[in-house]
Order: C-alpha cells, then structure tokens, then sequence
C-alpha cells in the first residue's frame, strides 16, 4: 500500500529518498481535507490567487489544471492542485453557499442530516433574500419558500429604515399576512422571529408578503430568512 486508505496520504519508504517532498504532500493534503471548507462547487476556471490549503469541488466542465477532475476536491498546493475523491460519508462546509454538505458517493447533499443507503434523506435549509421594499400598502417578495418545504418559521431584521406613513407592518403570506409576525418594528436593526406553533408544509413555490399597518410603505429594506426541512426521494 503506497497511500492511506481514507484521505489518499502517500506514505513514507524505508529506502525512499527526499522523503520530505512525500511528507509535505502529505501534510498539505491533510491540512485542506481535515475541518474541510470548501469554498465553492461553483467555480469551473481554477482561481491563479488562491492560498496553499483552499479547497474547491469541482464542477462540470471544469477547465484547464481541473479538466478530467470533475467531482473530486480540489486543493490549492504550492502554486499548483491536488485532488482527492470524496468518500461516501465525508462532510464539509461549502462556504459560498454557507452550508454544511454530506457526500453520497455521487454529490454534495447539502443539509442534510440523515441519509440513507438508498438517498432518502432529511435536509435543512434556510432561504434568504434581501427585500427591497415597493411603494403601496404592501410589498411581495420574489419566491423564497421551496416547493414541498416543511416550513418551521420566518425571521427578518431590517437593514435600511423602513419610511412612508406606516406606523408598524405585518409579515406573512397571502391569505395569512400575519403569520410570522405583526407590530414589527421600522428602524434598522428592528427585527421578528415568526416561529410556527406546528411546522407548515408549502406544495408550491411560495414568496413571503409585507403589510403596512396604518399607511404605506415608501421605502426600505429588510433581510428576510426561511427556515425549512425537505424530505429527499430515494433513488431509482
């Protein structure tokens, strides 16, 4: 056996000479897949700037050092790469997404927390969006709440002051403008935490509504947050 069965570390000859150059790889393939952070699964053209140690998945259609490398890790190594293939198992974070991700053997799923043999799974999610507000007495945002998401409540914080003749707002959905929330505040750094008494699943793409309280909205921005479960089908 020349490398480690689990993360691929070449190990080390009796006779073999420079055995320093074997154990920095070693060494340097451990310190990016210990704790591992991906920065992206996104990127598809090598970054020339990245530091010894980051880590990237790489896509489809990867080009140039990760052509041929699709699916396996990439890890930024004294100017150049070195890949490892990703076991069934392995966790990580994937950075640009902020989320936790394990690997089936095929892709990243991510937030998932139970997985089995067959795929099935339950994942957790949090949508966010930063809603610019409309003028008018209500405000829609774009569609934030997955089909078949198991919605167990909706945070917000506003970012930029809410103005107009409002006195407060409401934050919900059509036919429940109240939902997650009512008397919320306008200022910045005003905030709601709409937990659900009983998880709510949602059977269609769905965006959330602001209701102005006693007036309109005129202008205004608020950091909106879904947090949800979703159930993964096993595979065929």
């Amino acid at each position: 056996m020349t490398d480690t069965s689990q993360l691929s570390l070449p190990l080390l000859r009796a006779s073999q000479a420079q055995k320093h150059v074997t154990m920095n790889d070693a060494l340097m393939r451990l310190d990016g897949l210990a704790q591992l952070v991906i920065v992206s699964r996104a990127v598809s053209l090598p970054p020339t700037a990245s530091m010894d140690g980051t880590v990237y998945a790489v896509p489809p259609g990867a080009v140039n050092a990760w052509a041929g490398h699709e699916g396996e890790l990439a890890i930024r190594a004294n100017g150049g790469w070195m890949f490892a293939e990703p076991k069934p198992g392995w966790r990580g974070f994937i950075r640009d997404e902020g989320v936790p991700a394990i690997h089936d053997g095929t892709e990243w799923r991510t937030g998932a927390a139970t997985l089995a043999p067959s795929g099935a799974g339950m994942s957790f999610g949090v949508a966010q969006i930063d809603h610019v507000l409309t003028v008018g007495t209500s405000s829609t945002t774009a569609i934030l709440i997955p089909s078949g998401a198991i919605v167990f409540g909706v945070t917000a914080r506003v970012t930029a002051t809410f103005t107009g003749s409002l006195s407060n707002w409401q934050l919900g959905n059509a036919g429940a403008p109240d939902r997650f929330g009512s008397g919320l505040g306008l200022d910045e750094g005003s905030w709601a935490r709409g937990v659900l008494s009983a998880p709510m699943t949602y059977y269609e793409p769905t965006g959330l509504l602001l209701t102005a309280t006693g007036g309109s909205f005129a202008t205004g921005t608020v950091r909106i947050a879904v947090h949800y479960a979703e159930l993964a089908l096993p595979l065929a």
